[in-house]
């Protein structure tokens, strides 16, 4: 855990790594406080249909641990892989803590996926058994036959595709003694994203736990303090929900608050927030501009949160300048990747907010800038963000895919694919992806910064820009954009927004054109695929 310091670099100075050579993350988070607080409360679950749960560690415990004897029972061993195709639920947090207990290793799988997107991932992964409910389930019938791996699929509500999974794990005791797992031994594989090729499975160790927890507790004002309560709408399937709130959480005894939303409403949000008192919350920057849409939150609802921390994508000044007006604070940025999360954050008590950085490297680990050969450029100068070999929180390979981990890496740096500036302090501006750059005459224009200037404009509800190819300056800018009610699409307003991004940035920055649009084409994690948006470019 952090220790509370009054500079960045005290805490820089201070911090040492502790990774135990015996680890394991479903005895961490979960049998550790049910052996020394029984009753301390684990989850504030609220069901669909409005009913709240609520679960203590000795409870999460017992589950768990029956969960494990049946997976156990139905042929899962050390190192098989068992998939977890669930919502924000409490059988999603202890079906993972039983996978760990039992030296398996978890797969998270999105409900959104449809059936080809399925069944890539676990023909990819070689998964043995699936964790899912009768919409999951449905799905999974429809593939069977394309994964001879699976041997069984269990469903949490019944149906006809699936074994019972609450009636199978009641037939089993709640005592099991967890496998004694090395921290460097392997946990869960994470999918990612895919915005850039076939996704590909990041495998995880025990440790990866204890990697994140700085960037956690940074991210969130030296976190966790006295009265700390926690919720994120990311769901648990994607890294950011999954290490970056729930586990994290639970290795320190904070309650997590729970709920699938069906489609995320901003209103609801701020409701949730007051409902059940929630005082942290991981806020991606898609779900902090629609709850920008809202008119006078903090006049309607009676939320009193203590940190919110967002990543993603980076937040610019306005949405900064909105979080402190709406929640008094100001929303702290941090950065990572599927493969090596939780790396580089702000920390309002111990730097000031700088729009369009996303922070500083977060105690432990070892950031630089770096060109295409691998060698460092100098302060100030664009390159390609990389990572220290060694580090805790970084994944151990790609599954099944050698050729994929080793262009992963140059020496001893690992590349995110993510361009950035290191200044002499450290802070780091994130410009893009690799190759969301735009080069448009000799100019390097990352998409974040016009985006920002793009939601300053009174008509502009969301924006997304991407580069478009030009004989002349090779690549121009080119700005989709969701409007507001109110405001009608045409020739006079697209000059209009043109003459705004002009006057508010630079003039080979603004959009050359404008796509008005209803929606974009978004990740299961809540990213906009820039890639979608290049393709249906004119």
């Amino acid at each position: 855990m952090l220790s509370q310091a009054s500079s960045y670099q005290e805490l820089i100075r201070n911090f040492r790594w502790e990774i135990p050579q015996n680890y394991n993350i479903g005895v961490d988070v979960c049998d550790k406080w049910a052996h020394a607080q029984p009753q301390r409360l684990a989850l504030i679950h609220k069901a669909e249909d409005g009913a709240v749960q609520h679960y203590t560690f000795a409870q999460m415990k017992a589950l768990s641990n029956q969960t494990a004897l049946m997976l156990a029972a139905h042929g899962v061993e050390r190192g098989d892989r068992v998939a977890v195709l669930l919502p924000q639920s409490p059988e999603t947090g202890y079906a993972h803590i039983a996978i760990y207990k039992l030296a398996a290793i978890a797969v998270p799988l999105f409900t959104l996926f449809g059936a080809e997107a399925l069944a890539y991932r676990l023909r990819n992964s070689g998964t043995k058994v699936v964790i899912t409910n009768q919409v999951g389930a449905a799905k999974i019938a429809q593939i069977r036959d394309s994964l001879p791996d699976l041997q069984v699929v269990f469903s949490i509500d019944g149906g006809d595709e699936a074994l019972d999974f609450h009636a199978e794990r009641a037939h089993y005791d709640a005592a099991f003694t967890p496998v004694d797992t090395l921290a460097h031994d392997p946990a869960l594989i994470i999918y990612t994203s895919g915005t850039t090729g076939p996704p590909k499975g990041a495998l995880h160790a025990h440790r990866t736990l204890l990697g994140h927890l700085p960037g956690v507790e940074l991210s969130h004002d030296f976190f966790p303090q006295p009265g700390d309560r926690i919720w994120t709408p990311a769901d648990w399937a994607w890294i950011g929900g999954l290490y970056d709130v729930l586990m994290p959480a639970w290795h320190h005894g904070v309650t997590v608050v729970s709920h699938r939303f069906a489609k995320f409403e901003p209103e609801a949000a701020f409701q949730f927030l007051e409902d059940f008192q929630i005082r942290n919350a991981f806020l991606p920057p898609t779900a902090l501009k629609m709850m920008r849409t809202v008119a006078a939150p903090e006049r309607r609802w009676h939320y009193h949160v203590r940190t919110i921390a967002s990543g993603g994508e980076t937040l610019g000044a306005g949405l900064l300048d909105w979080g402190r007006k709406t929640f008094g604070l100001t929303i702290n940025e941090f950065y990572g990747q599927t493969e090596c999360n939780m790396i580089v954050s702000s920390c309002a008590t111990l730097m000031p907010a700088r729009p369009g950085i996303m922070g500083r490297p977060v105690p432990g680990h070892e950031l630089a800038i770096v060109d295409e050969q691998g060698q460092l450029v100098p302060r100030g100068v664009l390159g390609q963000i990389a990572v220290r070999r060694g580090d805790p929180v970084m994944f151990l390979e790609y599954w099944q895919n050698p050729q994929a981990t080793q262009a992963k890496f140059i020496d001893d740096w690992l590349l995110t694919g993510d361009m950035g500036v290191m200044d002499e302090e450290d802070y780091i501006r994130f410009v893009g992806r690799n190759d969301d750059v735009i080069i448009s005459a000799g100019y390097r224009i990352g998409p974040g910064e016009i985006e920002d200037c793009l939601m300053g404009h009174d008509a502009v509800k969301m924006a997304a820009v991407v580069g478009v190819p030009d004989e002349t300056r090779n690549e121009i800018v080119k700005a989709f954009i969701i409007l507001h009610e109110g405001y009608t699409p045409g020739p006079a307003l697209v000059s209009e927004i043109q003459r705004y991004v002009k006057t508010h940035l630079a003039a080979h920055e603004y959009p050359r054109k404008i796509a008005f649009v209803e929606a974009f084409p978004m990740t299961t994690t809540g990213k906009i695929m820039r890639r979608k948006l290049r393709e249906l470019a004119d």
